[in-house]
């Protein structure tokens, strides 16, 4: 089979041998966190920790689910979830359409507004977060899903992805959508969104995940325990002073925050591979 290359003998071994040592140094720690998640907290604080995992898993993970510490684990999950989902989908559908107005539409200075778009890079929340907080309570927005989600929707890097991917798009097609009478969004639906899916799919992953570990924004706007989301609420779950966390249940947390990203990237792996590497569509 040409143009591929196949490793055979010492080669093959040293490969396979390096990825199970790159997982095992990945997935040992996760291991831990499991088995602190499963036994008692008198286990934990007795040395030395143990390895094989306890009888306390149901109790940990009830208590976690259902009480945590400061709000219910389920209800940091939710708020998390529709968090994440609201930024990737809102970011996508805003990116699609800003990147096509600016490649199939003339109008004066879209160039020009494109590059204000990308220039907007420069400017992450953590630098224009006073005005931007201002902004939300203005609307009273805080507390809300809305002032969640919205101040993050917007994204330049999106909208400069679909840009290159639309300008490699055949003009012909356009214009064959034209002549068959279809509106521009029509074309726009019909042609362009199956054309994208792979692209899509890619960034749905990675702004589904940037979402998910927001912590910053969520714990600037938010005072009520019930708006927590899943971050914030693992970094409120250490008590101050000298009082012990309870670090059954915070690993029980932890392992419950790592489902919903690991379950999206493994989902949507092949589609994520195609968005990142294909070069033809």
């Amino acid at each position: 089979m040409s143009g591929m290359v196949e490793k055979t003998g010492l080669g093959a071994w040293m490969t396979h041998l390096s990825l199970i040592l790159g997982i095992l140094a990945i997935c040992f720690p996760i291991y831990l966190a499991f088995v602190a998640s499963t036994v008692n907290q008198s286990d934990l604080i007795r040395p030395p920790m143990p390895i094989v995992p306890g009888d306390q898993f149901i109790a940990n993970y009830k208590d976690a689910l259902f009480r945590g510490i400061n709000a219910p684990v389920w209800q940091m999950l939710l708020n998390s979830m529709i968090m994440a989902l609201g930024i990737a989908i809102g970011k996508i559908i805003i990116s699609l359409m800003s990147a096509f107005a600016i490649v199939y539409f003339r109008f004066p200075l879209r160039n020009v507004f494109f590059w204000l778009i990308f220039l907007t890079l420069m400017l992450p929340v953590e630098v224009r977060i006073v005005p931007t907080y201002e902004v939300v309570a203005s609307f009273k927005m805080l507390n809300s899903y809305s002032g969640l989600i919205l101040p993050l929707v917007a994204s330049a890097t999106a909208t400069f992805l679909f840009r290159q991917f639309y300008m490699t798009v055949p003009d012909e097609l356009a214009e064959a959508a034209r002549v068959d009478g279809a509106r521009p969004m029509q074309f726009f639906i019909d042609i362009l969104l199956p054309m994208s899916r792979t692209n899509i799919a890619a960034l749905f992953v990675i702004l589904f995940i940037y979402g998910w570990n927001q912590y910053l924004w969520p714990l600037l706007i938010t005072t009520d325990p019930n708006m927590n989301t899943i971050v914030m609420g693992i970094k409120q779950m250490f008590p101050s002073g000298d009082d012990v966390p309870n670090w059954p249940v915070i690993m029980a947390t932890a392992l419950l925050a790592m489902l919903p990203p690991v379950c999206v990237v493994v989902f949507m792996q092949n589609l994520f591979v195609k968005g990142l590497v294909e070069t033809e569509k």
